[in-house]
């Protein structure tokens, strides 16, 4: 009797052990997070899914990139390729920051951002709610070109990896081997007004000033008239970016702006640094003496653009006046050597250009079929469409292989400039994107001949170790977002009114004692620990 109810208690076991087996999927070998083959989702090849998905996505509009992305080819061959269908919605970068925390807030947010240039706080913030899924098995599982990245260049992946182990963001990588687009915003100087005044490239600060000087007081354009614009750019900072190696700072690189490495091996907070007082002083004779631009501090990028389209200013930073203003005649500048012999190009970024580049969201109920239509931009083919759009619309090959822009792009018959030609095919002007940059099909500014010559320039003065952004931890995060919201405006304020004089500099000790009273040793203090983390 008690066997018969043992084989009778067997039998049932069995037989509800072989129902939930059935219900699994019956013993299949496929790995976690694979979807079963009904589901139609392709983990090779195209289309990525059989039957069509639709995604939400948010975008940031930077002013040189198409108002529509729902309009360009791009995106509507890439959903005859992949079999999903993407609704943009655009959101100018200006506003994109605050339009992102709004709708992550109040939990109306898309299936993705793209270009949403997202902080490593956000990252790890939205990321550990879950709000942004975590992708590191997604990677492995579904983005071969991306995780073949990650595993060439272990720098990459040490940024993006957040301090829980977590990767959530595809990232914009430029190539290491690529030192232009390293070095996105470029000196530039008017070659013709330098032949014109019979005066050399500057190699030092002090011939710079001469330089623009000359260039304010000689009328180098000839129309007797005191129109020119010695100096300008999209605002001071990225003119401090450029001048901090002439003063030995910036010694890893612009991706941190406030905290580099001092020569004992130190980090050191840059903006109470004596040189930095020096640096300022500088930059402050240049504004007083009206060499830079009066409007420095308030001019928008459009109007930026728009004056250099004139052909009026000496010298600027910027990507390319060819590209952005129709403008040629422009050489790039190496890095000036300053007044101590310090000689470095500081304005140089990470080949882990953005972090936050790409995230999908918990809304989204296809995150495999998006992965894959995420990484097929980083492989070879996605990457020559991304960026060059498609042969016979936008490029075309040479007899040597090589790919160029048709004339449309670079000549375009209706005076659009280079990137207004260019967008109604792809949608990379503006930056921020995820994708690997590389100069085989990156034909943008950076890979323009006078911005590979200017490179070539500068090379040898470059940092030998650029930092990514570091990644704080959540405790870590929340103290730094408190005190950088204080630090970092304060410092980039007394910039302002330093350069401008509204500041004196007798008023420099006080500025420094403000700063300590704002907790800069507490700032620092976790700076040092993100650095020891990076490192380790």
């Amino acid at each position: 009797m008690k066997s018969k109810k043992t084989t009778a208690a067997l039998l049932s076991l069995f037989v509800l052990l072989s129902m939930l087996s059935a219900c699994s999927g019956g013993g299949s070998n496929e790995a976690v997070g694979d979807k079963p083959k009904e589901s139609g989702i392709n983990k090779t090849g195209m289309p990525i899914v059989a039957e069509k998905i639709n995604l939400k996505m948010v975008a940031g509009k930077a002013p040189t990139t198409a108002s529509n992305w729902n309009e360009v080819m791009l995106w509507q061959e890439y959903e005859k390729l992949t079999n999903i269908h993407v609704t943009w919605e655009m959101v100018p970068n200006d506003n994109l920051t605050e339009k992102r925390n709004i709708m992550l807030a109040g939990g109306d947010y898309p299936d993705a951002f793209f270009t949403a240039a997202i902080p490593s706080t956000d990252l790890l913030k939205y990321g550990s709610q879950g709000v942004f899924i975590k992708l590191n098995d997604l990677i492995d599982q579904y983005a071969p070109n991306l995780k073949k990245l990650l595993d060439q260049y272990p720098e990459v992946r040490k940024g993006l990896t957040m301090p829980d182990g977590n990767i959530y963001s595809f990232p914009t990588i430029y190539d290491p081997q690529f030192t232009s687009v390293l070095a996105g915003g470029k000196m530039w100087i008017k070659k013709e007004w330098l032949d014109k005044l019979g005066l050399k490239e500057p190699e030092t600060t002090e011939d710079f000033y001469n330089m623009l000087k000359a260039f304010k007081e000689k009328d180098p354009n000839g129309n007797n008239q005191a129109d020119e614009i010695p100096f300008e750019s999209v605002g001071l900072p990225v003119i401090m970016n450029y001048f901090k190696g002439a003063w030995g700072l910036g010694t890893r690189g612009a991706g941190h702006a406030n905290v580099d490495m001092d020569n004992a091996g130190k980090l050191r907070f840059i903006p109470t640094d004596p040189n930095y007082k020096q640096m300022l002083e500088y930059l402050n004779k240049l504004y007083s003496e009206k060499l830079i631009a009066e409007d420095i501090f308030t001019i928008q990028a459009n109007q930026f653009y728009a004056t250099g389209a004139k052909g009026l200013y000496g010298a600027t930073i910027t990507t390319s006046p060819y590209t952005l203003m129709n403008q040629t005649g422009y050489i790039g500048a190496s890095a000036l050597k300053g007044p101590h012999g310090d000689q470095l190009y500081s304005a140089v970024g990470s080949p882990l250009a953005g972090l936050g580049a790409f995230v999908i969201t918990d809304k989204n109920k296809s995150p495999e079929a998006t992965v894959r239509w995420m990484d097929y931009l980083y492989g070879d083919e996605g990457s020559k469409m991304f960026f060059m759009g498609f042969e016979g619309k936008s490029y075309e090959k040479t007899a040597s292989g090589e790919l160029q822009y048709t004339k449309e792009i670079t000549a375009n018959p209706n005076g659009l400039t280079f990137e207004q030609a260019l967008v109604k095919y792809v949608v990379w002007p503006g930056g921020g994107y995820p994708n690997m940059v590389q100069q085989k099909f990156f034909k943008g500014a950076e890979s323009q001949p006078e911005s590979i010559q200017a490179a070539e320039k500068f090379k040898q003065y470059m940092p030998k170790e650029v930092w990514p952004t570091f990644s704080y931890t959540a405790e870590e995060s929340t103290k730094m977002s408190a005190l950088t919201a204080d630090i970092n405006t304060y410092v980039t304020e007394m910039a302002a009114k330093f350069v401008s004089g509204k500041a004196p500099f007798s008023e420099w000790d006080n500025y420094v004692a403000t700063l300590k009273k704002m907790r800069l040793d507490d700032y620092m203090q976790i700076y040092q620990a993100a650095y020891d983390r990076y490192k380790n």
